[in-house]
């Protein structure tokens, strides 16, 4: 089944029905969706048959429309990230053939740089600040001088091209289709029991895989009403929950964190908040303690990858007292294994599973997974393994088959012939009462390899006794004396993240310890 079919199962029940709300207090109905997004269609055919078009905007209502757009057309929108420079943007769209850039005011300046770099020929700006350019067209206007007729979609049947959270180099494109983005924004629909009668707040960026196929499509498919925040800040966020009675929301680990001090401070009436869908890197149990006592008990930690679509697994907030910070079992349309872990550069070998309390590497397999790279021939090959997606994720499996996200493959540290993960002795530092975050990295060494080391991040109001610090690591309990850091740096500052959450550890690298 393609997407587009469930979008339009939800306009016959639900025409009347809000669909959105923006942040700025506009709202569309279910019917005037469809009908703005069956306009743009006629509009984007009309400019760039048989091209893909490209999206450079905040998340808002003209995301939402170009994705569906899109989808009536059959051919793919370019979800492209706005915090990315002109020139990775122009290298990220190379390989995409796109001929029409969409684009809003906060990222005018960077769009129009981004057609000055590529062979974009068409530019449609959404907003009120003035475009003097010939190839730009002011997207109400399109929209309004478009034909109503429905169109007859291009059977590749696409959804778009997502971009891998890539730290050290270009991000990598994925392209997926429909019947993907089925698969997964259903697959979500099941593991939240996402209603019609739910208002869920949309505060992460859209372009991510897990906004558009874990919470803006799946919310579209169950005719629920949605609130978008275009730029994420806590007390605004909270602030929206409070003024729109919100059900719903979607926060990485990161903004959990701030959510929860927000709300500790100012106590706003979030009563009706009853489900948080979170993922994207390791959830602590002081996390999820933290979330469960100011915003809601029901917090779902899920794992996933752009590659994979939404997410691979799913823990129901139940789990979470007896499996505190577990990512769950495979989600419905998956099936997972954690099998030995293999070099980077070697494929893994899907029948050599681990035993409970081991660890090893997640290989996944679902109808909804992607199946390439665009242009990127190797990487493919490295990733995509016989029907296996290859995560580079290391887990552990309790007795009772729930996993737990122990670290990645490549950041993996060998010192002295063992392997020390460092999320593993992150998790450790950061019990330290004067350790507000940790990053774990390893640094080459003659006789080791590589010695661990560790960077600390305080909040300032006092010093970090070092000494004292390694005494805690060596009377650790759960800390093996091979994975105990032999060098520290501290700062007050916040450490180097990308959008999504993850550290970056080359930047971390280079900042504190050279490169």
């Amino acid at each position: 089944m393609k997407y587009i079919d469930t979008f339009e199962r939800t306009v016959r029940c639900y025409s009347s029905k809000t669909a959105l709300v923006t942040d700025d207090g506009r709202s569309m109905t279910y019917g005037e969706l469809d009908d703005r997004t069956t306009q743009l269609t006629n509009a984007l055919n009309e400019r760039a048959p048989d091209r893909r078009i490209a999206t450079l905007a905040l998340t808002g209502s003209m995301a939402v429309e170009a994705m569906l757009a899109s989808q009536k057309r059959g051919i793919g929108n370019v979800q492209l990230p706005f915090r990315d420079s002109p020139s990775t943007l122009a290298a990220m769209l190379e390989p995409t053939e796109a001929a029409v850039l969409l684009f809003d005011d906060a990222n005018a300046e960077k769009a129009l740089e981004v057609l000055d770099r590529t062979a974009i020929e068409t530019g449609i700006h959404a907003g009120v600040e003035a475009i003097d350019r010939e190839n730009v067209e002011d997207y109400e206007n399109v929209i309004a001088g478009a034909s109503m007729e429905p169109v007859e979609p291009d059977p590749a049947s696409e959804h778009g091209v997502f971009y891998t959270s890539g730290t050290t180099s270009t991000p990598k494109g994925v392209l997926f289709d429909q019947e993907q983005m089925w698969y997964g924004a259903m697959q979500v629909v099941m593991e939240m029991s996402i209603e019609e009668t739910d208002t869920a707040l949309v505060t992460t960026p859209w372009y991510h895989m897990v906004t558009t196929d874990a919470w803006i499509l799946p919310h579209l498919m169950a005719g629920a009403t949605m609130v978008v925040q275009s730029d994420f800040d806590p007390d605004k966020a909270l602030r929206l929950v409070e003024e729109y009675d919100v059900t719903g929301m979607l926060a990485v680990p990161t903004q959990l964190h701030v959510l929860a001090d927000a709300q500790a401070e100012s106590g706003y009436n979030i009563d009706t908040l009853s489900y948080i869908r979170t993922g994207g890197s390791i959830v602590t149990e002081s996390l999820v303690e933290n979330a469960s006592e100011y915003l809601t008990d029901g917090v779902y930690n899920t794992y996933g990858l752009t590659e994979g679509g939404p997410n691979l697994t799913f823990a129901h907030p139940s789990v979470q007292d007896e499996h505190t910070g577990t990512i769950g079992k495979e989600s419905f349309t998956w099936e997972l294994r954690v099998v030995e872990a293999a070099d980077p550069d070697e494929d893994p070998d899907p029948t050599a599973t681990v035993e409970p309390g081991e660890i090893g590497e997640i290989i996944a397999s679902s109808p909804g997974m992607s199946t390439s790279y665009l242009d990127h021939p190797e990487e493919s090959e490295r990733t995509y393994v016989d029907s296996w997606l290859r995560t580079g994720d290391c887990a552990e499996v309790d007795e009772d088959g729930y996993l737990y996200i122990v670290g990645r493959i490549d950041n993996m540290i060998v010192s002295g012939g063992e392997n020390v993960y460092p999320e593993e002795v992150e998790d450790i530092l950061e019990g330290h009462e004067a350790v507000e975050e940790a990053v774990v990295i390893g640094l080459e060494d003659e006789q080791w390899g590589h010695r661990v080391a560790s960077v600390l991040c305080t909040d300032g109001s006092a010093e970090v006794d070092v000494d004292e610090l390694d005494r805690f690591c060596k009377e650790h309990d759960n800390l093996a004396n091979f994975k105990r850091p032999r060098e520290y740096a501290v700062t007050d500052e916040s450490l180097p993240r990308t959008d999504t959450g993850t550290i970056e550890r080359a930047t971390v690298h280079e900042e504190f310890f050279g490169t």
